[in-house]
């Protein structure tokens, strides 16, 4: 029997696994309410916005946040892509967001395997990463708004392998949601680590807990167990099937 594939590259996530959703929802919000106020409406109402954004972690389906958010509070899902345009003015990751566990697990990933950013976000997360001390650790720059690429499509993921120069069998993505995270990579062949944060939703089923190969609350730990349990757990599925 052929030795299972060991683990050469980490991809992660940034909304969620490395700073809280939180500076993305904040943006949003201050799109939406300078929108409205263009169109002579008020504030968005935030307990229906919260309700919202609640459902889409809820349903990881691929809803869009700012489609629904449009149509609910700009009147048509079609101005999606103006408060998608306006968001991005926004969205920020300022100091003092980054979770107190992203430097601890980059730093027990360091000299192990390649560490890339795999994640749907601007050009700026690259600045807040130097800031934060992480962009020494970080081999691959898979950043949707320079590659070209976005997630859930195959497209961004075939970049950071090819860029990190290893098969999909070698490598794990980490990330927050299922629909744009764990299940495109899974479909490409690599291992999955769910963080059950941020767009993650507040109590996953069971079904939805059985989707990734792995699923945290939290980074630590979980370095040791990406190289103790992914190979043999991605081993195990393919026999299973």
């Amino acid at each position: 029997m052929a030795a299972a594939p060991s683990i050469q590259a980490v991809f992660c996530d940034v909304g969620g696994p490395i700073y809280d959703d939180e500076n993305f929802v904040a943006a949003v919000l201050r799109a939406a309410d300078e929108l409205r106020a263009a169109d002579g409406l008020g504030p968005v109402d935030r307990p229906r916005f919260r309700s919202i954004y609640d459902g889409v972690r809820a349903e990881q389906g691929g809803v869009s946040l700012r489609a629904s958010i449009a149509r609910e509070f700009l009147g048509s899902e079609s101005r999606k892509r103006e408060l998608h345009d306006l968001t991005r003015d926004y969205w920020a990751h300022p100091a003092g967001t980054l979770y107190a566990d992203v430097m601890p697990f980059f730093s027990a990933l360091a000299g192990r395997v390649k560490i890339g950013i795999l994640a749907n976000q601007e050009e700026s997360v690259i600045r807040s990463l130097e800031r934060d001390g992480l962009a020494p650790y970080i081999d691959v720059w898979g950043v949707s708004a320079v590659v070209g690429f976005e997630k859930p499509s195959p497209e961004l993921f075939t970049w950071a392998l090819r860029a990190a120069g290893v098969a999909a069998s070698e490598a794990v993505h980490i990330g927050n949601r299922l629909d744009t995270d764990v299940r495109p990579a899974a479909a490409l062949g690599l291992s999955t680590v769910w963080v059950l944060r941020g767009e993650a939703p507040t109590s996953p089923t069971a079904a939805q807990l059985a989707e990734p190969d792995i699923a945290v609350w939290t980074l630590d730990g979980l370095a040791d167990r990406i190289f103790t349990e992914l190979p043999a757990a991605r081993t195990a599925s393919a026999v299973a099937s």
